[in-house]
């Protein structure tokens, strides 16, 4: 990947949504940000009492997941990637999770309709990134490529508000699925279809009216 790239792919955290007359929106991973994370807390100290520094661990896993998605981006869209800043080890680490990927797609009928989709809905003022918004197997479906030890709750929830976003802005979404991709041999792979997209729909509200009375609070005082 080139150094454009990743400093594309750095940026996607810090992406800025505006409605359609311009008003700013906050992030869909901003929003579920309040959401409390019990298993990354047990997964730190967990480290930590192995003497490792997390920051350095998870520095170099987000590597060799920033590169997996970059490799299944491509692979969607038919394009050559660029990989020249990764080593050889990363480049091995990666390949393990991207040919898992590969395996996926030939089990199903997949055709894309777009990735990398930035959206906003202009009447709950926020905005997401969709990872790919294809048919599978017929359906119209929003897929978010995580590159994780595990599917965790407000990762079902965000896919959730990104189906909301796509149907507000006149797309059909009938299956929100996550496709979890290992960074090591260890992590394995997961296809989750996420059901209760109501129960979703109203945490990600829930949320999002926590963060804007979260903020108001900063801002008052």
């Amino acid at each position: 990947m080139s150094s454009v790239e990743v400093a594309k792919k750095k940026s996607k955290a810090h992406q800025r949504y505006t409605t359609s007359d311009g008003r700013p929106c906050v992030g869909v991973t901003t929003v579920l940000g309040v959401m409390a994370k019990p298993a990354l807390v047990i997964w730190a100290n967990r480290l930590g009492l192995q003497g490792i520094d997390s920051t350095k661990y998870v520095d170099a896993l987000a590597r060799v997941g920033t590169l997996i998605h970059y490799l299944v981006e491509c692979d969607c869209k038919g394009e050559a990637p660029q990989t020249d800043d990764y080593s050889p080890n990363e480049m091995a680490a990666a390949k393990i999770g991207f040919d898992k990927w590969v395996q996926w797609k030939s089990q199903h009928k997949f055709t894309l309709i777009a990735s990398e989709l930035q959206l906003a809905s202009d009447s709950l003022q926020y905005g997401g990134t969709c990872d790919i918004y294809a048919e599978v197997d017929g359906v119209p479906t929003v897929l978010d490529i995580k590159t994780s030890k595990g599917v965790f709750d407000e990762m079902k929830t965000q896919v959730v508000a990104y189906k909301n976003l796509l149907e507000e802005n006149g797309k059909t979404v009938g299956c929100c699925r996550i496709i979890r991709i290992g960074r090591d041999s260890n992590e394995g792979f997961e296809d989750v279809t996420i059901g209760s997209h109501d129960l979703h729909w109203t945490r990600f509200k829930a949320c999002l009216a926590l963060y804007w009375a979260n903020q108001n609070i900063k801002n008052a005082e």
